[in-house]
């Protein structure tokens, strides 16, 4: 097993959880294309195009973005990504992307890398943390407040779909700078 990589059970299955390599950039437009258009419309960017996925490599080699994977076999069914900007007016704020897999929702996979992401803000030492999603995501919106999060804002209108349809995105955040009791409450100081 690699450093930063562990396998954990889903559904019975053994997933491997790694950081995201050059030699993945295959694998992750395989599964950017395999999901929902509607699921992307939270990214900056449309990760399906060759391009952007580039880019996302070239900023997780600037430092900029930390992704993880996870893989069935050589199939990746999720991602993780914590984005920051330490230059920024914001450096204090880490934004935490999670994409899953339509076969693998429900199964816990989603909770045990939103747990793992947390763990590394906290590690970062960020004080907060935002996630944005379309309001109709309502089991993603569900799993990131039993973790803490709560509703901060709601942007109308501001993505546009291919189609050119108009979506509201939202946006949750969780106050990491207070952490001992919130480590304590959501279990992220106990092994999964």
């Amino acid at each position: 097993m690699k450093e930063h990589e562990q396998i954990i059970s889903i559904a019975g299955k053994s997933i491997i959880v790694r950081d995201f390599e050059a030699s993945d950039l295959a694998a992750v437009m395989d599964f950017a294309n395999a999901l929902p258009r509607h699921d992307l419309l939270f990214l900056s960017r449309d990760i399906r195009h060759p391009k952007v996925i580039a880019a996302w490599r070239d900023s997780i080699a600037d430092g900029i973005i930390k992704t993880q994977l996870a893989l069935d076999g050589k199939r990746v069914v999720g991602s993780t990504a914590i984005i920051s900007d330490a230059l920024g007016w914001s450096p204090h704020v880490a934004e935490v992307r999670l994409l899953i897999s339509e076969a693998y929702r429900g199964q816990g996979l989603g909770r045990t890398l939103l747990k793992q992401c947390i763990n590394t803000v906290l590690e970062d030492n960020f004080e907060k943390v935002i996630a944005r999603m379309t309001p109709d995501q309502r089991g993603a919106i569900a799993l990131f407040e039993e973790m803490g999060f709560r509703g901060e804002a709601m942007l109308r209108d501001y993505v546009k779909d291919i189609d050119g349809t108009l979506h509201d995105i939202t946006i949750l955040s969780l106050n990491v700078a207070n952490t001992g009791v919130q480590r304590q409450v959501l279990g992220l100081d106990v092994p999964d």
